[in-house]
């Protein structure tokens, strides 16, 4: 279903998406508008949804165990011990 409204814009904006109609990238200023539209909004829910992510894994990190420098540097030692051991290095 289709609405119809009233909108206005700039002379730069409407040079542009007359010259993609003229171009034959799109039948009509609506069919510009609309894919813009479309475009906004997934660029909407995708950062929403990173957002989303971003707050999760920030919230998870919160709830967990951290461990200190000193401890983290001996079990990166620790780690890089075992892979030299298995590569035969």
């Amino acid at each position: 279903m289709s609405v119809k409204a009233s909108i206005s814009l700039t002379e730069t904006q409407d040079a542009f998406a007359r010259d993609l109609v003229g171009q034959g990238r799109y039948p009509s200023l609506s069919a510009v508008l609309q894919q813009g539209l479309e475009l906004l909004r997934e660029q909407t829910e995708a950062k929403n949804l990173e957002t989303e992510a971003l707050r999760a894994l920030i919230q998870e990190r919160r709830n967990a165990h951290f461990v200190d420098m000193d401890e983290g540097r001996a079990r990166t030692r620790t780690m890089l011990a075992r892979k030299k051991a298995q590569h035969g290095l």
